[in-house]
C-alpha cells in the first residue's frame, strides 16, 4: 500500500504550555509518512523555543515564524509550505489519536470523491466528555459548522478555494468547508475518536462566540450562492430560522438567478451582482441601459443593466410577460443552435417587489469581435468595406432564411472581426429578436436603421437578394424605400 505524505499544520500563538502535547500527539501517529510544519504567529512567550527545539531533533518537523496576522494567515502559510498531498490542521492546544493520521489517510487514498474526513472528539481540560456528532449535509453546513476543524482533507481542494479567508475573524475553518464543499464533494465521518479538544475559558473558539455577526455577514458575502441554494437566501444572525425568513422575503421580493450550467464554478460573482453592479466593473455605455464589462476568472464578462420599466409595464413584466434579461439570454441559446454567432450566454437576474418587476441583468462572455459596424457608415474608407459590406449583408440573410428577425437591426448591434481572409459577424442586444418566416418585404425593410449612403446600401441590397434568391433590382428599391427619413438627408 501506498502512503501519500500527509502534512500536519500546526499554527502558534502563545502556546506554551500546550505545544508539546499537541506536537507529541502527532509524532505517535501510527501513518508512516507524514511531516509536521508548525507556523508561529508572533508570539511573546516560549512558543518558539519549543517549537525550534522540536524541529532541531526530528527532520519530519520544520518551523516558520510570521508577524502576528492571525490563524487563517498562519494555516495559509502552511499550506504553502506544506509538502504533503493531504492536510490535517491541529490547534496548538488540542492533541490526536495515533490511529486518526492512518484511518483519515485511508478513506482519501480509497474514495477520491471524498473531501473531507472528520471524525468523533473528545473534550478535556475546564470540560471532559464526548463531543456532539451532527450527521453532514450542506443544508445543515449553510447553518451550522457541522466539521470540527481537526478535519483531514486535500491539500489541492484548499488552495484551489484560495485557502482560509483572512478576511473572516473566527470560524475560518467553517468559511473553508463552505468553500470546499458548496460546488460537491463527499464528508466521511470516521466513528472513533481522533481528535482531543482542549476547553479553555480564555481559548479563541470561546471568544468567537462574541464576533457572531462579523463572522455571518462575511460569511454570505464570500458565498451569497451557496446560501441562496441552500436556505433560499441569506443566511440570517438568527441561523435556525433563516430558511422561514428567507421564504418570507421571497414573497414580498422575489428574485430569479439563472446560471448557465457551463458557468456553475464562477456563479458567486452572478450572485452578487444586484451589490456590486453600481460600484464595480468598467463602463462602456450608460444612457436608457448601463452596460460594464467584469473581470472574471481570467475572462471579460459583459453586464447589461436594464432600465426600469414604467409602472405599466412593471406590472406587465412581473406577471404576464419575459423580462428583456430573460429573453436575452434565452434567444442567445436559440441563435448558438441555428448555428448563428452571438456572445455565449451565462444567466440572467430578475428582482420583483409584489407583483412589480423591478431590475434585471443579462450576462454574457465579452465578444472577441473588435468592431462595430457604425464604424463602416462614419469611415467610407475603411479598409476593405465594400467586402465587409456584403459579408453582413449575407450574415442578414442567413438570419432571415433560418426565420430570425431583429427589431433592432442597427448599427451599434452588430459586431465584426476580419483578417484579409475571414469575417467574423456577431450579433448582440437580442430581447427584441422576433422568430417565424420573414418575406422579402420585411427582410428588406431590416436594413432600415443602417444608416448608410445609397451606394453603400445598394452593394448590401444585392448581395442579400442573390443570397436569398430575390430579385436584385426589386432589393435595392425596397431598401432604399424603407429607409429612415432622418437618414435620407445623411449621405444622400
Amino acid at each position: 500500500m501506498e502512503y501519500p505524505l500527509v502534512s500536519v499544520i500546526i499554527p502558534v500563538y502563545n502556546m506554551e504550555a500546550f505545544l508539546a502535547e499537541a506536537i507529541d500527539s502527532v509524532l505517535a501517529s501510527t501513518y508512516p509518512n507524514f511531516e509536521i510544519v508548525i507556523i508561529d504567529d508572533g508570539s511573546t512567550d516560549q512558543s518558539p523555543v519549543i517549537a525550534e527545539t522540536y524541529s532541531a531533533k526530528d527532520q519530519r518537523i520544520r518551523f516558520y515564524r510570521q508577524p502576528n496576522r492571525g490563524v487563517s494567515a498562519a494555516r495559509n502559510l502552511g499550506l504553502e509550505e506544506a509538502r504533503g498531498e493531504f492536510v490535517l490542521p491541529v490547534d496548538a492546544d488540542d492533541k490526536i489519536s495515533k490511529y486518526y493520521l492512518e484511518a483519515a489517510a485511508k478513506v482519501l487514498i480509497q474514495q477520491p470523491q471524498v473531501k473531507i474526513v472528520t471524525c468523533e472528539y473528545e473534550c478535556f481540560g475546564e470540560k471532559q466528555g464526548k463531543g456532539k456528532y451532527r450527521p453532514y449535509h450542506r443544508k445543515l453546513l449553510a447553518r451550522k459548522n457541522v466539521i470540527n476543524n481537526c478535519s483531514m482533507f486535500r491539500r489541492a481542494d484548499a488552495l484551489k478555494v484560495g485557502g482560509y479567508s483572512e478576511e473572516i475573524i473566527g470560524r475560518e475553518d467553517w468559511e473553508l468547508w463552505i468553500s470546499v464543499l458548496k460546488n460537491g464533494g463527499e464528508v466521511v465521518h470516521l466513528p472513533e475518536i481522533g481528535f482531543y479538544y482542549r476547553i479553555r475559558s480564555n481559548s479563541k473558539r470561546i471568544s468567537d462566540r462574541k464576533l457572531k455577526k462579523h463572522i455571518i455577514d462575511v460569511l454570505n458575502r464570500r458565498h451569497k450562492a451557496f446560501f441562496y441554494r441552500e436556505l433560499g437566501g441569506k443566511l440570517h444572525y438568527q441561523r435556525s430560522l433563516s430558511q422561514l425568513f428567507n421564504f418570507f422575503i421571497h414573497l414580498y421580493k422575489p428574485e430569479t438567478f439563472f446560471v448557465s450550467p457551463n458557468f456553475k464554478e464562477e456563479e458567486e460573482f452572478f450572485y452578487s451582482l444586484p451589490d456590486i453592479f453600481d460600484k464595480q466593473g468598467e463602463t462602456i455605455h450608460s444612457g436608457r441601459n448601463t452596460i460594464k464589462i467584469f473581470d472574471v476568472e481570467n475572462e471579460k464578462w459583459v453586464v447589461k443593466s436594464f432600465q426600469l420599466p414604467n409602472v405599466v409595464n412593471r406590472f406587465v413584466y412581473g406577471i404576464f410577460r419575459k423580462s428583456k434579461a430573460r429573453r436575452s439570454y434565452e434567444y442567445a441559446l436559440k441563435l448558438l443552435s441555428l448555428g448563428i454567432s452571438t456572445p455565449h450566454p451565462i444567466g440572467y437576474y430578475e428582482q420583483k417587489i409584489f407583483f412589480l418587476f423591478d431590475k434585471s441583468f443579462y450576462v454574457s462572455v465579452m465578444s472577441e469581435c473588435n468592431h462595430r459596424f457604425e464604424e463602416l457608415i462614419r469611415d467610407v474608407n475603411f479598409p476593405d468595406r465594400e467586402k465587409i459590406l456584403k459579408a453582413v449583408a449575407r450574415f442578414t440573410a442567413e438570419l432571415h432564411e433560418k426565420g430570425v428577425l431583429h427589431s433592432d437591426y442597427s448599427a451599434g448591434n452588430i459586431l465584426f472581426s476580419y483578417t484579409n481572409d475571414d469575417i467574423n459577424i456577431e450579433l448582440i442586444d437580442l430581447n427584441r429578436l422576433k422568430f417565424g418566416k420573414i418575406s422579402k418585404v420585411a427582410g428588406c425593410r431590416n436594413f432600415e436603421r443602417l444608416n448608410l449612403e445609397p451606394g453603400a446600401l445598394k452593394i448590401m441590397a444585392e448581395e442579400y437578394a442573390v443570397a436569398r434568391g430575390f430579385d436584385k433590382q426589386e432589393c435595392v428599391e425596397l431598401v432604399l424605400q424603407y429607409r429612415w427619413k432622418k437618414h435620407k438627408t445623411i449621405n444622400s
